[in-house]
């Protein structure tokens, strides 16, 4: 790795070479991480299919909204930097300015407020961040 490196890239490389080292017994089977559907009260997420759905009405998302309410999503209650969240959703070679994740969210927002009019659960905390209500 050359520098100047961030700390996910640095992760996932270690990921990677522990991936590689990993025995390779076909009598385990491979577990299963971050593939698995995430709900969160009315909320359903499932990451393989890239559907999101609420009150089991189907939301339409791209790629970088899916990503952020999913950063949201996975710890109801936690408060997330925008840095995060841009951390989440964008590669390390994309430069955005820390309001696009405003904008995001605002999209978030509207599109979930055409299914349900009272949707109210990406709170924002003023000067720190985002977060998902917990149910």
């Amino acid at each position: 790795i050359r520098k100047p490196f961030s700390q996910r890239l640095l992760v996932e490389r270690v990921k990677a070479v522990l991936r590689r080292s990993a025995p390779k017994d076909p009598t385990v089977a491979p577990k299963e991480n971050d593939a698995k559907a995430l709900d969160r009260g009315l909320l359903r997420m499932d990451p393989e299919r890239h559907t999101c759905t609420w009150k089991n009405e189907p939301v339409a998302l791209t790629v970088t909204e899916f990503l952020i309410l999913q950063e949201l999503a996975t710890r109801p209650g936690v408060v997330k930097s925008r840095n995060a969240l841009m951390d989440a959703a964008y590669d390390d070679q994309v430069y955005v300015d820390d309001r696009t994740i405003d904008s995001h969210i605002k999209r978030l927002r509207k599109k979930f407020k055409v299914v349900d009019s009272e949707f109210e659960m990406i709170e924002t905390l003023y000067g720190v961040g985002y977060l998902f209500k917990e149910a």
